[in-house]
């Protein structure tokens, strides 16, 4: 997989390799490059800016612990702030599928820090002076927790900047939905059937309370998410890294982004096993499920417009047909459907990896991070357009609502008490038969009169306790 452009001579502890002479990685990302040519899947940007964080901070606290001198420790900070910035993302050219303990992307982070380093202090790419990728960049750290680490910034930096915030204005959006239609009464359904009435008002709400919920989901599985295990170095106990450099470095990301980052109570946890990730996308997973339902009501209740339920009118974004002139599909939803189904299996994916560990390492680190920060990208990219291109500007159609509440067979539900349960469901089978409505085979079976008929059915009187007051969402 060698490059056919002029390259340099770099070496490792396996011996010299040639390398693109542009690249600032080094040996032993060009042997990764090579050996583990499998597949085109990067680690998203996300993990790449909080690779960097982590050089970052280390830097600082090996500089301020007095084990880094301070003239490297400057020029590997401003390196990592370029890795941060995404400046340097041609750099890292590595695949998802390698080691599982991420040690050839961790050595990629160190090798091009080290390059362009040593580049602004007048050294050489490749001559490992005078920052040294291992000795200088990588020093108090080991692969086993700088990738844990990073993958725990980015999944973190994500929820809260990215995710949380896309689902919050979602749930406001379904709630002002909520609070604009609570006049309108509407058929409620079970089993894809005909039920009893309901305020459309309420339905909206319902699909807010359950997006609220996932969301709560998602709060309470974070804090796990902030406990970092930088400082455990290989396995754990620390081993090269100065005492107060786990607090000094983990000090300095919580700076560097804001959010509460903490030292992991326990590092030899923190490297051999990611449940706080697991449980983290299993938070994803449930919001995805939520999302899921909101996607599929909206479809179904747009259904038609003519044939169908067509309750609901969704904005028309595209055409929907390349043959069929005038169609429109629900295009948002379908693709929030299938996002929503690519987070499940995502979920099956880190469940099965942060069940993959032996004993002092888990070694399916890169796996979780690539699933677990797509699943938080999608799902945040896709709440987003849902909202913005779909519920926004979705309507109510009240006639068509209205239409349907007085075809309804299961407003006999108010007869029941008057008459029975069989002579109500007799009067609904026959209105059904007969193609009659409910108050015409009502009156036609002389158990009911007409006045009685029009005091004891009234949809907007069958909607629950209250049903005037406009509910505080």
């Amino acid at each position: 997989m060698a490059d056919s452009g002029p390259t340099r001579r770099e070496s490792d502890s396996m011996g010299p390799i040639e390398v693109p002479a542009d690249r600032y990685w080094g040996a032993q990302t060009e042997r990764s490059r090579r050996h583990f040519a499998i597949g085109a899947e990067r680690f998203p940007r996300p993990f790449l800016r909080a690779l960097g964080l982590v050089k970052r901070a280390a830097a600082e606290a090996n500089a301020a612990l007095g084990v880094l001198d301070p003239t490297l420790a400057r020029a590997i900070v401003v390196a990592a702030d370029e890795v941060v910035e995404g400046v340097l993302d041609e750099h890292f050219p590595l695949v998802v599928w390698q080691t599982g303990s991420g040690t050839q992307t961790n050595m990629n982070a160190n090798e091009v820090i080290a390059n362009r380093a040593s580049e602004r202090l007048g050294g050489r790419l490749g001559s490992r002076s005078p920052v040294h990728p291992n000795d200088h960049v990588n020093r108090s750290q080991s692969s086993n927790d700088a990738i844990p680490t990073a993958i725990h910034v980015a999944a973190l930096e994500q929820t809260e900047r990215a995710l949380l915030p896309a689902l919050r204005a979602l749930a406001q959006g379904l709630e002002a939905k909520a609070i604009a239609y609570h006049d309108v009464v509407k058929v409620g359904r079970t089993h894809l059937m005909d039920a009893v009435p309901m305020r459309a008002g309420d339905e909206w709400g319902a699909w807010a309370t359950q997006l609220r919920q996932a969301i709560a989901g998602i709060e309470r599985a974070t804090p796990d998410v902030a406990l970092l295990p930088l400082g455990g170095t290989a396995v754990g106990t620390g081993l090269n890294a100065p005492i107060g450099f786990d607090e000094a470095a983990v000090a300095a990301l919580a700076r560097a982004t804001g959010l509460p980052f903490r030292v992991a109570p326990d590092k030899f946890a923190g490297i051999a096993a990611h449940d706080a990730l697991v449980a983290l996308h299993g938070s994803l997973r449930t919001v995805a499920v939520a999302l899921s339902k909101l996607a599929s009501d909206l479809r179904l209740l747009a259904s038609g417009p003519r044939t169908a339920i067509a309750e609901l009118v969704l904005p028309a974004n595209e055409p929907g047909s390349s043959i069929m002139p005038g169609k429109v599909n629900p295009t948002q939803c379908e693709a929030m459907i299938m996002v929503c189904l690519q987070v499940f299996a995502n979920d099956v994916a880190v469940g099965l990896a942060g069940a993959g560990g032996q004993l002092q390492l888990n070694a399916c680190k890169p796996l979780l991070a690539f699933n677990l920060l797509n699943s938080l990208r999608w799902l945040a990219d896709a709440s987003e357009s849902l909202r913005v291109h779909c519920v926004e500007g979705a309507l109510v159609d009240r006639r068509q609502t209205r239409d349907h509440v007085e075809r309804s067979l299961m407003l006999a539900t108010a007869l029941a008490p008057h008459i029975g349960y069989d002579e109500a469901a007799g009067i609904a089978k026959r209105a059904h038969e007969e193609g009659s409505t409910l108050r015409e085979a009502a009156l036609a079976s002389g158990r009911v009169r007409a006045e009685d008929f029009d005091t004891w059915v009234r949809p907007e009187a069958m909607i629950g306790p209250d049903a005037d007051e406009v509910p505080s969402r």
